[in-house]
């Protein structure tokens, strides 16, 4: 770890840990709606907006600070990149929820379950690293697993994908599973980019 001579604002720790904690509320929303009928799951997907509104005003928060600050903890640019990064997690697990309420689908195909349960392990494991942050301390264990956890997401989309052109033949409800299952990989892969921005702030501060 390089001496600092300065001073630093902790207080961005506390905040990316915050913004963390509703990505984890989102998922296992998002898990339970998966089985849900249509007015439970607008009930939910009610609580995963307000969740979403919540991380947005997390992210606003810190990017104040962040023009207001003079001494950050680490490099400006990787603080904007990790809470933008945090805030697509949540924005496209919200995209997924509200698409399930918006299309009505009665039963959405077994694999999706395997897709939230990635995004749900992804986002305790972003939760768990972020007051990591401080110390920079065995944050490695996390971003290999985070793209351990992507790549099998990788697979069950490609798999998912291939078993609905292979089963379905609906088109107009091929289309909404397609959009849905897209915006799941899209969550999948923003949690990647957290964890590749964890890992390039982590080796500039070796």
């Amino acid at each position: 770890m390089r001496l600092r001579l300065t001073p630093r604002d902790t207080t961005y720790f506390d905040l990316f840990a915050a913004l963390a904690t509703h990505l984890v509320t989102g998922a296992n929303l998002l898990g339970q709606m998966l089985g849900a009928d249509h007015a439970t799951r607008k009930a939910i997907g009610k609580q995963i907006a307000d969740a979403e509104h919540q991380a947005d005003e997390a992210t606003h928060t810190i990017m104040r600070r962040l023009n207001q600050t003079f001494v950050t903890p680490f490099d400006r640019d990787d603080i904007y990149d990790l809470a933008s990064s945090l805030d697509d997690c949540m924005d496209f697990i919200d995209e997924a929820a509200d698409l399930i309420v918006l299309y009505k689908v009665d039963e959405l195909p077994p694999r999706v379950a395997d897709q939230v349960q990635v995004l749900q392990r992804a986002a305790e494991l972003t939760a768990e690293a972020m007051p990591r942050l401080r110390s920079m301390d065995k944050l490695s264990e996390y971003w290999i697993e985070v793209n351990r956890l992507e790549n099998q997401a990788d697979k069950s989309y490609r798999k998912l994908l291939a078993q609905m052109f292979d089963e379905l033949t609906d088109p107009i409800l091929l289309m909404k599973l397609k959009e849905i299952v897209e915006k799941l990989e899209e969550a999948a892969d923003a949690f990647e980019k957290v964890a590749n921005t964890v890992e390039t702030i982590a080796l500039k501060e070796s």
